[in-house]
């Protein structure tokens, strides 16, 4: 399906996961995460990521080789913070966002600023992430394959007796993950009232 962007705001895709641990060092996890960067930037699509190290950072890499717009939403209260005390990277981003929020509140604004969310691997951090943009009803994309809590999360959907629904993708391709989730993003928006919890499989384009 061609979804034209013009005249609309762009597209905002998170892009959520590891920062550190195996995931991290393997070669094959980081270039699956540069793929989905370069789709995002290729689909027109602004980026946000949590301005961290590991494969969001990857991501962040792909999208500028694309000419994309990344934003980080970092933890920290400033730059010297940031690169210092968090040890985390201001490389391929466009604007870093310097909340001073620690990284539970920053992971909030991280899903509440995008239009859908992508994990790519991850631990209790990209979990929290899930669990938050799930609640809220984003769309949801999960990169299989690529280590950590992403390759468990359809399960632990189904764990907690929850739906997995329609509006979320997962695939271990990384472009067709990221042109699933664009779909979806038009497809089944978030409900637009905080705290709307959603609760039925299916949703569609006037929910809210």
């Amino acid at each position: 399906m061609k979804i034209s962007m013009d005249g609309i705001m762009k597209v905002k895709i998170g892009v959520m996961g590891a920062a550190s641990g195996p995931a991290t060092q393997s070669e094959e996890f980081i270039e699956k995460s540069r793929e989905v960067g370069r789709q995002i930037a290729k689909r027109g699509c602004f980026m946000i990521n949590g301005a961290c190290p590991g494969l969001p950072h990857a991501a962040a890499e792909g999208a500028k080789e694309e000419g994309g717009f990344v934003l980080g939403i970092s933890p920290a209260f400033s730059r010297h913070e940031h690169v210092y005390e968090y040890k985390s990277p201001d490389e391929f981003y466009d604007f870093v966002l310097y909340t001073g929020m620690g990284f539970m509140e920053r992971d909030i604004l991280n899903i509440r600023s995008s239009d859908g969310v992508i994990f790519l691997g991850g631990g209790t951090g990209t979990l929290n992430e899930f669990t938050v943009a799930y609640e809220e009803g984003k769309p949801l994309g999960v990169l299989l394959g690529s280590g950590g809590i992403s390759d468990y999360l359809k399960d632990i959907v189904k764990w907690c007796d929850r739906d997995v629904r329609d509006n979320m993708v997962f695939s271990s391709d990384p472009i067709e993950l990221v042109e699933k989730l664009f779909y979806l993003i038009h497809e089944y928006p978030a409900p637009i009232h905080q705290d709307g919890m959603v609760k039925d499989v299916k949703f569609g384009k006037h929910r809210g």
